[in-house]
């Protein structure tokens, strides 16, 4: 089977953005996806900062993405993938027993939630423990409920939630919250969370039937408090899915690129989340498709320009 000309790793909006634009180039394309289309914001309660969209939905917005892409006739093939290696100037894929070629590979592979490693909360994921509160959030109607974290994030889900629950404590490290200006004046209007400005979560308590309590603590005095609550919502950055792929990265796992998107590997390219970028929005995500696509287009042809005429094609 010939090549690929890219082969776009993740359906988020980076990705998807890509393989629109690969596909209007008439590039041999192919998207491939874990799970399911859209990637982070599929789980987004509303979306209030995409252009076009005042307020929105994630699911809403995704669908207006998979409808774009299906309209193209993207090809998508839904797949985990294991490992990306080079060989001879080409890309080699693994999609477990099956290896796929591309001139050309695109990751926008995102991230997952970071937990807080603490006493209790593994055992409880599932149970009490979440990282998603438009996932989880209708279980705990008319509960109590702790909210780690102080970003954009951790006020977007805070506000959902007190739409549904009794209580927030809402715990965070710091003294002031990092999300939007517009965000932190409605989380601070909100009379049904109480804020513990320098506390951090230690330990999540439960019993079989569930969470029944965290446990805090004070960052400057170290006084302890147990909080009588029935979930526990963690907020507080992410991880980047790039365990398999083998280049320059930054201390946190992500992806380090130059201003095209191209990683350290040519011909290799990050987008969305899973890239060491200093703001990361659906905006953002959107606009790093397109480039990685154009690019990766410029270095299709630019590889196949060496392979015609006889020119090594190792780098």
């Amino acid at each position: 089977m010939s090549p690929y000309d890219v082969v776009i790793i993740g359906g988020g909006p980076g990705g998807l953005s890509a393989a629109i634009y690969a596909a209007r180039a008439k590039m041999n394309v192919l998207l491939v996806e874990k799970a399911g289309l859209g990637g982070q914001i599929a789980i987004t309660d509303v979306i209030e900062n995409y252009l076009g969209f005042p307020s929105v939905s994630g699911a809403e917005l995704v669908s207006h993405f998979e409808e774009h892409v299906k309209s193209i006739g993207v090809p998508t093939r839904y797949a985990y993938v294991e490992k990306i290696s080079k060989e001879r100037g080409l890309f080699l894929v693994s999609l477990g027993e099956e290896k796929i070629s591309a001139k050309s590979v695109i990751v926008a592979s995102g991230a997952e939630p970071s937990r807080l490693g603490i006493p209790g909360e593994a055992e409880f994921i599932g149970r009490g423990v979440s990282t998603c509160a438009t996932c989880d959030g209708p279980f705990y109607r008319g509960r109590d409920v702790v909210i780690v974290g102080g970003g954009d994030t951790a006020v977007k889900e805070a506000i959902y939630l007190s739409r549904l629950v009794s209580k927030i404590y809402l715990v965070h490290r710091r003294d002031a919250l990092r999300a939007e200006k517009i965000l932190q004046e409605r989380v601070l209007a909100r009379p049904n969370i109480e804020f513990l400005w320098r506390h951090k979560a230690v330990e999540v308590k439960g019993d079989a039937t569930g969470v029944t309590g965290v446990e805090v603590e004070g960052v400057d005095t170290g006084k302890k408090r147990s909080l009588s609550v029935h979930g526990i919502f963690i907020f507080v950055g992410i991880v980047p899915n790039t365990g398999f792929v083998d280049c320059e990265k930054d201390s946190g796992g992500f992806i380090s690129t130059d201003e095209n998107m191209e990683s350290s590997v040519p011909g290799l390219f990050a987008v969305g989340d899973c890239r060491d970028t200093p703001l990361r929005q659906v905006a953002v995500s959107v606009g790093e498709g397109a480039i990685a696509a154009v690019r990766a287009g410029e270095h299709v042809a630019e590889l196949e320009g060496k392979l015609y005429s006889g020119k090594s094609a190792s780098n």
